[in-house]
């Protein structure tokens, strides 16, 4: 049935009995449509909001741990001689930056253990200052391949990098990813002391305000 402006309400049928009588049934679709609508709508919201929070609440978390085991993982291997794939180049690397004045079994362990401290403080959550320090000395022995064996990790067909210039890129992705967790944990750790701080400050200039204020005259 339409409305005069044209809008489908309901649809209206009717049944005759075999004595005679006349039933009619009114059916509603555009009520009963929109309101599964908005029920659909409804439902679709609340789930993204739930996801929203959930992701909000536990995506750096789940990152940061993933993170550290990846980074654990990989230094960890450095300490048993031939198993990992960037000894050698780690250990020609650190010959070329110190001049050979470190050995490179010396320089390998020092890099695993940076990488290890790294990897545990990602996982626990604990020492994230102490990650910004040893993310320096990464940085360099991640990099420093990239400019003195370029020909190392960019000698296949085409300058496609090779294994090691792949495990290089991969470690330039690690270490990006973990300077954005550091700097993240420790803006929600700081993020308290500054609301204090803030409040505590407007709290001391309404109070100088206060005390500055003119008293009243008296006539």
């Amino acid at each position: 049935m339409f409305t005069d402006d044209g809008a489908e309400h309901s649809i209206v049928t009717a049944e005759c009995s075999p004595t005679g009588a006349m039933t009619v049934n009114v059916e509603p679709t555009l009520q009963t449509h929109q309101s599964a609508t908005l029920t659909s709508r409804i439902l679709g919201n609340n789930l993204d909001a739930i996801i929203h929070r959930w992701l909000q609440r536990y995506s750096i978390a789940l990152l940061r741990i993933s993170m550290g085991a990846v980074i654990f993982g990989f230094g960890i291997l450095k300490y048993f001689p031939g198993i990992s794939p960037a000894e050698d180049l780690v250990m020609k690397t650190t010959q070329l930056l110190t001049f050979e004045l470190l050995p490179g079994r010396v320089a390998l362990v020092l890099f695993a253990t940076v990488e290890c401290c790294i990897g545990l403080s990602l996982i626990t959550g604990w020492g994230l200052r102490l990650i910004i320090y040893l993310l320096a000395l990464w940085v360099v022995g991640i990099l420093s391949p990239v400019v003195l064996l370029p020909e190392r990790l960019f000698s296949g067909p085409y300058h496609a990098p090779t294994l090691e210039g792949q495990y290089v890129l991969k470690d330039i992705i690690l270490l990006t990813a973990t300077l954005v967790i550091a700097i993240r944990l420790r803006r929600r750790k700081k993020g308290p002391a500054t609301k204090a701080s803030a409040t505590k400050a407007s709290a001391t200039k309404a109070q100088r305000d206060a005390q500055a204020a003119p008293g009243p005259r008296r006539h």
